[in-house]
């Protein structure tokens, strides 16, 4: 898998909730803080982003919001208008958000304000398993609509939309599939424009660098092979040297102690996932006893991961 692929599979939990909102003015409705990651599509009208921290910001038809650590946030159609909490449906993950239609269409009076319609929705992901690509985003990712740009993400948008505004067969299997799309897509559209804006430095370079790409490539398709930094060097076309001081400048950790960190966040899952014996589940890491692996597991995690494996199946 390549790196981004690789983040998203190890860290999603359960399935992503969404929801078709329509708004008549005046409105605000607040979000809480939750697990995982929430983004907001605006498909009509104009409304506003009220941070908890910072300075309102207008949004216009086709913005996409992501907020990458779900912080406390509101929408509303003006910045002056009072919140509310909003009406609100569970979701699988406990996650909550607004109903599709929280007025009547019938309540809207003559000549009063178009509504605002959004796609509101969330990602659980796993904490204990983040990625510092992820973690690199800024808290709030604002990706204006712009004539021409990032026309994957645009349609998968109206796909969405399309699947939630009328429910049709499938639709259970097609909105989780497509939320899937979406999420890949934003962040696609938010690493690409890094580059074009000046970034030296942390992940957004890390994946517009050649050499380090087909490094992180390597490491991500076949983490159980013993790689050395000569050879992981050898795939960019660089020295030993010139490779571990670019990788660590990058990526934030030395190219072995990153492979050695993933290897541990695979065998997390596994173990949390899979019913594989420990012995199995070294193998698919890269280590060739059960007790080296466990040996590396308990460095990592400071727990031994058949104890890790029976405290997390009593806790969930």
């Amino acid at each position: 898998m390549d790196v981004l692929s690789d983040v998203l599979a190890v860290m999603h939990v359960g399935r992503p909730v969404s929801a078709r909102v329509r708004r008549h003015a005046p409105w605000g409705r607040s979000y809480p803080p939750s697990p995982g990651a929430a983004f907001h599509v605006v498909l009509q009208g104009t409304c506003w982003l009220l941070p908890s921290n910072g300075a309102p910001i207008a949004l216009s038809p086709g913005d996409v919001v992501f907020l990458p650590r779900a912080i406390d946030h509101a929408l509303a159609d003006s910045p002056s208008s009072p919140l509310t909490e909003p009406f609100c449906f569970p979701g699988e993950n406990g996650l909550y958000f607004g109903q599709r239609e929280e007025f009547p269409s019938g309540r809207a009076e003559q000549g009063s304000r178009p509504p605002s319609v959004t796609l509101c929705g969330a990602y659980r992901f796993d904490a204990a398993l983040a990625h510092p690509l992820l973690n690199d985003l800024p808290e709030i990712v604002h990706l204006p609509a712009r004539l021409g740009r990032h026309p994957e993400l645009r349609a998968a948008v109206d796909l969405l939309g399309a699947e939630l505004e009328n429910s049709r067969i499938g639709a259970d299997a097609a909105v989780p599939a497509l939320l899937d799309v979406l999420l890949l897509y934003i962040l696609r559209a938010w690493f690409s424009g890094r580059p074009e804006q000046g970034t030296t430095t942390g992940w957004a370079a890390a994946l517009s660098d050649p050499a380090i790409t087909a490094a992180l490539s390597g490491i991500h398709r076949d983490p159980s092979r013993p790689w050395t930094v000569e050879e992981l060097g050898r795939r960019g076309g660089l020295s030993r040297t010139a490779f571990a001081r670019r990788f660590t400048a990058l990526v934030g950790r030395p190219p072995l102690t990153y492979l050695t960190w993933w290897r541990m966040i695979i065998a997390r899952r596994l173990l949390r996932d899979s019913e594989a014996p420990l012995s199995m589940v070294a193998r698919q890491v890269g280590y060739a006893s059960e007790f080296a692996f466990a040996n590396a597991f308990k460095r990592q995690y400071g727990i031994a991961p058949g104890k890790y494996r029976r405290q997390d199946r009593t806790t969930t």
